[in-house]
């Protein structure tokens, strides 16, 4: 019997019950692109169990943190970059 090769946060990215994203949502180079697509993803989902702002920040950092160090400097520092154009879309204090 095959194992499967998936790994299980792969499986969650896939099939995530939370909220459903735009295909390559990730791999723009452009953090406020990022930001408004998943903020719109996490705004129009009614499966999510959290504030859209929560869900969508959890679905980020859920990435990065997936991708571990396998993210080069230059993706982690853009994808860092939508955290705060996320916070910035809530109405919230950017990081710095």
């Amino acid at each position: 019997m095959a194992k499967s090769k998936k790994k299980w946060s792969q499986d969650v990215t896939e099939h995530s019950n939370a909220m459903d994203l735009k295909e390559g949502v990730f791999k723009s180079d452009d953090p406020k692109k990022i930001a408004r697509s998943i903020k719109h993803s996490a705004e129009e989902s009614d499966r999510r169990k959290s504030s859209p702002f929560r869900a969508a920040m959890s679905m980020l950092t859920f990435y990065i943190n997936r991708a571990g160090e396998q993210l080069s400097k230059k993706r982690r520092y853009t994808l860092e970059k939508a955290k705060n154009e996320l916070r910035k879309d809530f109405g919230r204090q950017p990081r710095h």
